[in-house]
């Protein structure tokens, strides 16, 4: 959650090809295979990994649960399924359920505007406020226009900051208090101090602690036994749990992480409760067997709510960036010094995956993206029925298209290439070939004019200008929005 590349690296995630000879799977499967071929125990020791955590999911169900290496590197003491990490900005679609949860029962109502529920601080002037007052909604789908994208972890010993102290700027990383950046509602920006907002606005409005609200309204009725949002000097704290290590694979000072901003980034968590969780929203999705999450609620807070400037879509809490194996995906990534992860589940059929790292992020990162991969590929997960009508594609439009541009699909100014293969256009940039792992994203012609980027889930209308493209529109769901096309040559 450090600042958004790093949210863009966590995606890490990659469209592996789906070509596989296992059968369809089932129950009864043997899952060994998935073990045999993630080999992450090679994996920690080539990248100095001290531990790792991941769970698979299908048809709505755990399949697959494996742990390796150690809670600390000092230790030794191995990681269980009962193992919490620190979960990072994973913490950030809980806030959002927990805030929809709390609406759907006439407790609060997200499109107020958030400052009257706030006693200990009030929104700082701007005049980006003046007549549009952000509401709680729009700091959850980080389109309020706040600043502070991440904040530093600090450990027992330390003057540990007040939520008030934070919003004033007064921590590490930050010199001034929080401020807005645009008008409410008009762009995006990642901000973990819009969701500190929200953090203070819940327990000013509850006089609880957003452990305590996080706890009664979706850890306890879910049956999450080792899921906190308590922090490691407050009594309660989870027992079990991995340490934080540095890229040199030693513990971070006392290894426990404390964050007084809870509602961005301080919730602790194990794979298998972050996948109950995840079942518990798809059968939500699917209106069957969902015991506390609603439909209604299922559907709102994961739909795409913001596509300009966007990094590829975003809903509340949750990233909608990516189509993986033609599936609509919920997903997030989570990364704070010395631990991340990635919780992934489909919008319908009930897969997905959940894999947390206690180690730094060179460390941590090849491990992530070797098991997303793996998990892709094996699972042979592919939504085969959804298929747009394509149209062979004109000599003259491929011209047009074929260039060197800034990054046109998810705003980060990486250079990005339409080239041409064996009469095809393909799309080529770091970032595709970071998250899919080859650059084979190929760019087919839509029988309805539009354009699409094979598992890339927006659709796109060039416009041009001298035989050239000079700008995309990006269309999804009711949004749309346009972005410049900057020839680099």
């Amino acid at each position: 959650m450090k600042n958004i590349i790093y949210v863009l690296l966590l995606l890490i995630v990659t469209q592996a090809n789906c070509q596989t000879s296992h059968k369809v799977l089932t129950k009864k499967t043997n899952y060994s295979f998935l073990t045999d071929s993630l080999n992450i125990d090679k994996q920690l020791e080539k990248y100095k990994l001290a531990g790792f955590s991941v769970v698979v999911f299908q048809n709505y169900e755990i399949v697959y649960s494996k742990q390796f290496g150690v809670k600390s590197i000092d230790s030794k003491e191995k990681i269980d399924q009962n193992t919490a990490f620190s979960t990072a900005s994973i913490s950030k679609p809980i806030t959002a359920l927990l805030c929809f949860i709390l609406e759907e029962k006439g407790l609060v109502n997200l499109d107020d505007p958030i400052d009257p529920f706030l006693k200990r601080w009030h929104l700082p002037k701007s005049k980006f406020t003046e007549s549009n007052s952000p509401t709680w909604r729009q700091f959850l789908n980080h389109t309020a226009g706040t600043s502070q994208g991440g904040f530093e972890d600090h450990y027992e010993g330390e003057t540990i900051p007040t939520l008030k102290q934070s919003l004033l700027g007064q921590i590490p990383r930050y010199d001034k208090e929080i401020e807005f950046l645009f008008t409410p509602g008009t762009s995006w920006e990642y901000s973990g101090g819009g969701y500190t907002i929200v953090q203070m606005a819940l327990e000013d409005t509850f006089n609880k602690s957003m452990a305590e609200l996080a706890k009664e309204y979706v850890f306890s009725p879910l049956g999450l036994k080792n899921t906190s949002m308590v922090q490691p000097n407050e009594k309660g704290f989870l027992t079990n749990v991995a340490l934080v290590h540095d890229k040199d694979g030693k513990v971070i000072k006392t290894g426990l992480p404390i964050t007084p901003q809870v509602a961005p980034s301080g919730m602790w968590s194990t794979p298998s409760d972050l996948a109950k969780l995840a079942i518990e929203m798809q059968n939500a999705l699917r209106n069957k067997n969902n015991k506390v999450i609603s439909h209604n609620v299922a559907q709102k807070v994961t739909e795409l709510s913001a596509l300009k400037n966007a990094v590829g879509g975003w809903s509340y809490g949750w990233q909608k960036s990516f189509g993986y194996n033609n599936y609509d995906w919920f997903l997030c990534n989570g990364s704070n010094t010395g631990v991340g992860g990635t919780v992934a589940a489909t919008m319908t059929d009930g897969n997905g995956f959940v894999f947390l790292a206690n180690g730094e992020k060179p460390n941590r990162f090849p491990v992530m993206s070797h098991t997303q991969k793996t998990i892709l590929k094996l699972m042979n997960w592919d939504n085969t029925a959804v298929k747009e009508s394509t149209q062979e594609m004109p000599v003259s439009l491929k011209q047009q298209l074929i260039g060197t541009y800034d990054d046109f699909l998810y705003g980060q100014g990486v250079e990005t290439k339409i080239v041409e293969k064996n009469n095809r256009l393909y799309v080529e940039s770091m970032l595709l070939d970071h998250f899919k792992g080859k650059n084979d994203n190929e760019l087919v012609y839509l029988k309805n004019g539009l354009f699409k980027i094979i598992d890339y889930p927006n659709l796109l209308q060039f416009e041009f200008k001298d035989g050239k493209a000079t700008s995309v529109i990006l269309t999804r769901d009711s949004f749309s929005t346009e972005v410049s096309m900057t020839d680099k040559k």
